[in-house]
């Protein structure tokens, strides 16, 4: 069965239009995990590098007959104030 890996980064979705086959669902998950680790990390690397605030992350896949699964991500990096007597 042929997959689509949609990636959602906040409001912005980016469709795949291509696809990729695999032998079962499973594989296609695998898939979207290793992949969204990836975005996550490149998020990440962009908050340090002072580029980057809270985002949310998501790979959405579908197949041809609809959705199939969505792995998500989300973080937010926030200072603690400091207690003032």
């Amino acid at each position: 069965m042929r997959y689509y890996f949609d990636i959602r980064d906040g409001d912005e979705l980016a469709p795949d239009e291509e696809g990729i086959e695999f032998r079962s669902i499973e594989r296609a998950e695998e898939e979207a995990i290793m992949s969204l680790a990836e975005f996550a990390w490149e998020a990440v690397r962009e908050h340090l590098k002072g580029r980057g605030s809270a985002r949310r992350i998501a790979v959405e896949v579908r197949a041809d007959n609809g959705p199939v699964l969505q792995a998500r991500f989300s973080f937010e990096i926030g200072k603690a104030r400091s207690a003032r007597p």
